[in-house]
This record gives structure tokens, C-alpha cells and sequence, in this order.
């Protein structure tokens, strides 16, 4: 019997060449190269604004600076219209951040509040409609919160301001002359009204995307509802509820027409929060700029330029606590 022989093997084909760096990018789909072409345009342009406001505030403020006869940081007094000019941001910074702050203490637990009842606790057909309606506060204009705030809270005031003098007006905190309630507390009530909604809405959502698999194995584990929110959609959430602070912070520090109607602006720091007077940043360059000089708008430029500081440190402030909780959210 004939054995065949056998056959010799092929020899394998030489390896391919590797790709040019050209032929690489060419491989890249059309559409994915625009839309990488208008995000990082998107992000260059972005900064390049920004620069461009910086530089338009400091060149405004220099001269403004160099025209001032007083200490721009220490100064309680804003006649920047006198000849000489004599300004000062220490009423308005004190308005601001504790305007700001006041309303951050009363807005974040609330809104944490009715962000886990909508997306934990509340059956879905009401649920539903109350997640509308708070989407919709956060689109009523400014001049509405500032017109309902001097119209109907300021005058409702009275009596709570009378019984926090009562019970805690041994502090110096909460004194009050039984005069009308335009004081910075009453600011901070008015901006937590209006930041609930921005605060309560990114919050639900982010409570939404906690994940399933761990409040079905808190739950089989005998855990109650709350010890499941606590163990497992609050330390999910944490970043997401910091962010959405710091957008209602945002708002705080920047209101300017609600602020306007309510307070009656005085340069003098009061030790009770219940005295009239104050002022913020905001508030005094929308009620000072159409009568100001050309010094005067400078001065009230330089102010804009503090403020445009001090959000850009809060938002820094927070990005920061968000890298750093980061590791326990995920």
C-alpha cells in the first residue's frame, strides 16, 4: 500500500504592516472627529470667556481702586459718587455670606427632605405630580419670589421675629425692635424659598440612581426603610447633594431683584439679624448703577469682581469635597 507523502505546510503570510499614524486617524469616523472638535472648542471658548470677564472687572475695578479714599475691604460707607470717592465692601460682603448662609441652612435639609419623600417614600401617582410642581418653582422669575416676599412675608413677619426675641433674644443674635421685618433674616428665608427647588430637584435625581441591587440587599438583610437610606442612598448621593448646594449657593450669592425689593439697604452691620439693615452685593449694584458716575460704576465693577471671587472659591471649595468623597460614593 503506497503511504502518501506528505504534503509540505504553506508558509504563513507575512504579518501585516502596522498602521501609519495617518491611516490611524482616518480610521476615526467623521462624526466623531466634529464632535470632538466642537467639545474641546466648547471648553476653549469657555475659559476664554471667563478670562475675558476677569480681565474686563480688574481693569474697571484698578481704576475705581486707585480713585478711592478709603480701605475697599474695611470701609463701612459707599459714596462712590463724592469728590473724593469713598467706598467700602465690608456691609456687603457681611449681607451677602450671611444672607447666603442662612438660607443654605434652611433650603439643604428641606430639600434633602422632599427629594428622598418623592423618590422613597411617596407612591408614584403622587410622586409624579409633586416632582412638577417643584420643576416649576424653579422657573418662576426672581421679581415674583421679591414681590411676594415684600408684600406678604414681610408683613406675616412680625409675631415669629417677636417670639425668637422672647425665647432666644438673650443671645444678641435674635433681638428684635418691633419695627418692620426687612432684615437679612428675612432675606435668608426668601433665597431659601427660591433655591429649594433647584436644591430638591438635582437631589431627587440623584437619589433615583442609586443603585437597586443595594437597597434589595439592605432590605433582605432586615434593614428598615430609613437604616436602607442611610447605609445606602445617602453615601451614593453625598457628592450629588454637595453639587446641588453649591448651584442653590450659587443662586444665593447672586440674587439681586428678590433681594432688592425685600431689604432696605443701610451701611451698618447689626449684631441682630432681626434689625433692618445690610445689604449685598448683588442688591447694591442693581439699586446704585443707573445714578452712578463713571467712578461710581467702576466702584460698583470692583464689587461685581468680589463677588465673581467668592463664587469662584465656593465652587472650588466644593469640587474639592467632591474629589475627596468621591471614593465613598461609588
Amino acid at each position: 500500500m503506497d503511504i502518501p507523502t506528505a504534503t509540505a505546510a504553506s508558509p504563513p503570510p507575512p504579518p501585516a504592516a502596522p498602521l501609519s499614524t495617518g491611516q490611524a486617524r482616518g480610521a476615526t469616523r467623521a462624526g466623531d472627529r466634529i464632535f470632538l472638535a466642537f467639545s474641546r472648542g466648547s471648553g476653549i471658548l469657555l475659559l476664554v470667556i471667563m478670562a475675558a470677564i476677569a480681565v474686563f472687572l480688574t481693569v474697571r475695578a484698578a481704576n475705581a481702586l486707585s480713585h478711592n479714599e478709603g480701605n475697599f475691604f474695611t470701609t463701612f460707607e459707599w459714596s462712590a459718587n463724592a469728590t473724593p470717592p469713598v467706598f467700602g465692601i465690608g456691609v456687603l460682603a457681611f449681607g451677602t455670606v450671611v444672607s447666603s448662609l442662612i438660607a443654605m441652612v434652611i433650603a439643604v435639609p428641606v430639600a434633602i427632605g422632599v427629594a428622598l419623600f418623592i423618590s422613597h417614600y411617596a407612591p408614584r401617582r403622587l410622586a409624579t405630580p409633586l416632582a412638577y410642581v417643584i420643576d416649576l418653582l424653579a422657573a418662576v422669575p426672581s421679581i415674583v419670589y421679591g414681590l411676594w416676599g415684600a408684600l406678604f412675608l414681610v408683613p406675616h413677619l412680625g409675631g415669629f421675629y417677636s417670639w425668637l426675641d422672647d425665647y432666644f433674644g438673650w443671645t444678641g443674635v435674635f433681638t428684635y425692635q418691633d419695627g418692620a421685618a426687612r432684615s437679612l433674616f428675612t432675606i435668608g428665608i426668601l433665597l431659601a424659598i427660591m433655591i429649594l427647588p433647584i436644591v430638591t430637584s438635582v437631589s431627587r435625581e440623584v437619589f433615583l440612581q442609586a443603585p437597586k441591587m443595594h437597597e434589595e440587599a439592605a432590605l433582605a438583610l432586615g434593614a428598615t426603610r430609613w437604616e436602607v437610606i442611610r447605609m445606602s442612598v445617602l453615601p451614593f448621593g453625598r457628592s450629588g447633594v454637595i453639587s446641588a448646594s453649591m448651584l442653590g449657593l450659587g443662586r444665593a450669592l447672586g440674587e439681586t431683584m428678590a433681594v432688592a425689593t425685600v431689604l432696605s439697604p443701610s451701611f451698618v452691620i447689626n449684631t441682630s439679624l432681626l434689625d433692618p439693615g445690610g445689604g449685598t452685593f448683588a442688591q447694591n449694584i442693581a439699586s446704585s448703577f443707573k445714578e452712578s458716575g463713571e467712578i461710581g460704576k467702576d466702584a460698583l465693577i470692583a464689587s461685581g469682581l468680589v463677588l465673581f471671587v467668592l463664587t469662584l472659591l465656593v465652587n472650588g471649595a466644593a469640587r474639592m469635597i467632591i474629589a475627596r468623597r468621591k471614593e465613598y460614593s461609588e
